[in-house]
């Protein structure tokens, strides 16, 4: 297969380090990897040839335009998650960073989007537009703005559903580092009932089915829309699953419902935004045919939350 050139947005990120470190290490294709400081990069750049680091700014990427029409594949991870730039960065520059890109040469372009703009059928939530926080809001209009760019036939995107991932090397996803706290109250926890649903995705399986989409892109009649994560868990399984790892008994469970949990925000003054409101009320974070490494044959590195809990070092020793 003859070696392709890839650039690399949000390197240095969680999900950038796992899809840097696969493509450097698994694949011969000339790589370049846009990061802001090279030094949160921990990935081996001198494991091979042909691998440049680009220090740079999705605010300034007009001064990467050369390099960019000669890319055959961009994987776009890089995002703003709040701030004053998250719509700039988010939509655009991430698509000014698409029309810098010649349309005969770019093969394919892999967008991050979340899936957190997605209902149940895999289409856009009105709702994420509209009172989504900053950062939700700007993967809305933005998807919506590059589905209208002349490289909209090329573009793969990627919905990924609650992320785990880092270590040593690489940053902890906001759901991993939350691993601690989950633990420390499964005692309270592994008694609650609740109504609801959700998948997860480690970042190394994530890399996994875009290396495979590098090199095996989609047909033309393939659905272009692709929700990364593991099979659906509904909550009382994730509870159980977890106190089963943890070896701790469940002998009651009290279900928790949304009236009640409507009262102790008020009791307790909490205060939530629209949007957080709306969440509290969808509850099921689920979608139709979410894909990871076994949609494509290939072995998944996570695919349970016991899984999650080993490869992070949560001790299945707990006394109870």
């Amino acid at each position: 297969m003859t070696p392709k050139r890839i650039l690399v947005t949000g390197a240095s990120g969680c999900i950038g380090h796992y899809i840097a470190e696969a493509l450097i290490q698994e694949t011969a294709h000339e790589l370049y990897l846009l990061v802001r400081n090279p030094n949160n990069l921990q990935v081996d750049t001198q494991f091979r040839p042909g691998i440049t680091v680009l220090q740079g700014d999705m605010r300034e990427i007009s001064q990467f335009s050369s390099l960019l029409k000669t890319i055959d594949i961009a994987v776009l991870t890089a995002t703003a998650w709040g701030g004053a730039d998250t719509f700039d960065i988010n939509v655009s520059k991430t698509h000014e960073l698409l029309n810098l890109l010649d349309s005969e040469v770019c093969q394919q372009v892999i967008y991050f989007s979340t899936a957190s703009i997605l209902d149940s059928n895999n289409q856009l939530l009105k709702e994420a537009g509209e009172i989504g926080t900053d950062y939700i809001r700007s993967k809305y209009d933005g998807l919506l703005k590059l589905s209208k760019s002349a490289l909209a036939p090329k573009l793969t995107t990627l919905f990924p559903t609650f992320v785990v991932g880092g270590d040593a090397q690489k940053p902890y996803s906001h759901l991993t580092t939350g691993l601690p706290e989950v633990v420390k109250y499964v005692d309270l926890i592994r008694f609650i009932k609740a109504d609801g649903s959700f998948h997860f995705i480690h970042g190394q399986d994530i890399a996994q089915v875009v290396r495979y989409l590098i090199d095996h892109p989609l047909a033309s009649n393939h659905p272009r829309f692709l929700v990364l994560g593991q099979k659906r868990l509904t909550v009382n399984q994730a509870i159980e699953e977890i106190c089963d790892y943890l070896n701790k008994k469940i002998y009651f469970r009290i279900p928790l419902s949304l009236s009640l949990a409507n009262l102790l925000i008020v009791l307790f003054r909490i205060q939530m935004a629209a949007w957080d409101r709306f969440c509290l009320r969808c509850r099921h974070f689920s979608y139709k045919n979410p894909v990871n490494p076994s949609s494509f044959g290939l072995p998944n590195y996570c695919a349970t939350l016991s899984d999650v809990l080993k490869i992070y070092g949560i001790s299945a020793e707990v006394k109870h």
